[in-house]
């Protein structure tokens, strides 16, 4: 078989010099974290907020100058990691593990801590992701779910449009991660089918362009659906869980008023974005030779088997878990039976599970969370949140429709770079007073949705959400085992999208929905009697 895949992502030119991206990375790190004076703000910011304190507590400084040094040298951390997440200078699952090396030995973290990001709930959570898609691919059952849900879909447009629309609000109600992991490979098995129809001769002519299309139409239709209902994700259970703090909830309904209505919107506009960038880079514009490729594999393949019984059970039993389930088990121990019930009902074989899972993927999503962890502890996050905005208030967008376009720019950069739930975690407590202090009936919701809403968009880092990890981890030629996507492709392709997304949010959520929906009478009194009595 031929092996012409053209890697379009930086494979070339300035961007193939590793060695350069190694030194401009390590001399950005050096110069924030060891040369730059430190700003009095940095030092204000950890002293007032019990930053300085806790570091002190764990012995990881001595006093305060010292715990905003240790600020400084994670905001130096942040550069050169995202340069190197997105150049792959070095391994992306290397840039992972150089988060927690440079936590243990530059000592910013507890050493407790450092290895709870590696063994955490969303670590094990990924794990069991990428093992659910080894053992869902290697009894074949990605076929059936390609027929069930795209077997009836012809041509080019249609099966993008019913992909990215009926994942979008899929996503909203369902694990967007497990859907990812099932369908990634159904993406591949569609694109396979579609080149292999094309080709002649026994060589397989790659189409690099329709790879990237199909895993990233997937990924990023199924990113947008989290804004549709608190049951798409844990910051928006985080968030509801701040305004009950200030005796304001929100019920599941009335969130779905809110955000639901957006989801199929960015789910069409997802797809015409993705068909405008690469429609002529394309080569393959038929789909239907892949579709009916796979579901003739999948009449051949007759009734289900006892395999795919088992792995569908799994399924569903995970499913189940994950809703149910509540913070007992938390979404890494549902997980984590992909890699047991396999093994133990003799459908896959435990090397091949350990074989086929992106550990490379897995590392790098580790790592992120200690850089997260590292951001958030150190009060580095709190002081970016600050400095930006200070930004706000000086160019007169402190309340209604201004600040709320501000809170959710922060929220949406910020997600790219540490979990959405950390996110929503660290802003939640700093909007919903800036909303109440505002005196603008409902800007406590309204600053809260913004905040959460935000946190869907991370389409332009792979470390910004589980979805990126998993395209790029599952997302890989079936002939040839090599990856379809490129991490800087998540940049190139990812950050026009994310400034789409946020543009529909601003005009469609803000000044449409939001109105026509309103908010109720009284929230922002009973918001702001909590806050004056200290609570």
């Amino acid at each position: 078989m031929s092996h012409e895949i053209e890697h379009g992502a930086g494979g070339g030119g300035i961007l193939s010099n590793k060695t350069l991206w190694i030194c401009i990375g390590l001399s950005i790190f050096i110069l924030v974290g060891f040369i730059l004076p430190t700003p009095q703000s940095v030092l204000d910011t950890v002293e007032k907020y019990g930053f300085a304190n806790k570091l002190i507590e764990w012995e990881v400084a001595h006093d305060a100058t010292e715990a905003a040094r240790k600020t400084m040298i994670v905001l130096g951390i942040i550069p050169m990691a995202v340069i190197f997440f997105a150049t792959e200078a070095i391994p992306i699952g290397l840039t992972g593990i150089l988060m927690p090396i440079l936590a243990y030995f530059l000592h910013l973290l507890p050493r407790g801590m450092i290895g709870k990001t590696f063994a955490g709930d969303a670590p094990m959570f990924l794990l069991g992701v990428l093992a659910m898609g080894v053992a869902v691919v290697d009894v074949g059952l990605h076929k059936r779910l390609a027929t069930w849900l795209l077997g009836w879909t012809r041509g080019f447009f249609v099966p993008i449009f019913v992909l990215c629309i009926s994942m979008s609000v899929l996503g909203s109600f369902i694990s967007a991660h497990a859907m990812c992991a099932f369908m990634t490979p159904v993406m591949m098995a569609v694109y396979y089918g579609a080149v292999e129809a094309r080709s002649s001769g026994g060589e397989i002519k790659h189409d690099p362009a329709l790879a990237k299309f199909l895993l990233f139409a997937l990924c990023y239709a199924l990113n947008v659906g989290g804004i549709g209902s608190p049951a798409a994700g844990g910051r928006n259970v985080i968030m509801m869980g701040f305004w009950n703090e200030y005796n304001i909830p929100m019920d599941f309904f009335t969130w779905m008023k809110y955000g639901f209505p957006m989801v199929p919107i960015l789910g069409l506009i997802v797809a015409i974005y993705m068909i405008v960038m690469f429609g002529r880079k394309i080569k393959t514009k038929d789909l239907t030779p892949g579709l009916k490729a796979i579901k003739e594999e999948t009449r051949n393949m007759g009734k289900m088997s006892y395999a795919e019984y088992v792995t569908f059970g799994m399924l569903l039993l995970i499913l189940f878990l994950w809703i149910t389930g509540g913070e007992e088990l938390g979404l890494g121990g549902p997980a984590l039976l992909a890699l047991l019930i396999p093994v133990l009902f003799k459908t896959t074989d435990w090397r091949k599970i350990l074989g086929g899972i992106s550990w490379d993927a897995w590392f790098m999503y580790c790592g992120a969370l200690t850089l997260g962890a590292l951001l958030k502890e150190s009060g580095a996050a709190l002081w970016l949140a600050q400095s930006f905005l200070k930004i706000l208030g000086t160019v007169g967008i402190s309340q209604g429709f201004g600040l709320w376009v501000g809170l959710s720019g922060l929220s949406g950069l910020m997600t790219n770079f540490m979990s959405d739930a950390g996110t929503t975690a660290l802003l939640g407590p700093i909007a919903i007073p800036m909303g109440i202090m505002t005196g603008v009936p409902g800007e406590p919701w309204a600053v809260g949705l913004a905040v959460a809403f935000a946190t869907s968009f991370a389409h332009f880092l792979i470390v910004g959400t589980p979805n990126n990890a998993i395209v790029y981890g599952l997302g890989i030629y079936p002939d040839t085992g090599e990856r379809a996507i490129h991490p800087l492709d998540f940049l190139k392709y990812g950050f026009i999208l994310f400034l789409i997304s946020m543009i529909v949010l601003w005009f469609i959520g803000f000044l449409v929905i939001f109105n026509i929906v309103g908010f109720p009478e009284g929230i922002l009194e009973t918001a702001r009697g909590v806050l004056e009595s200290g609570v």
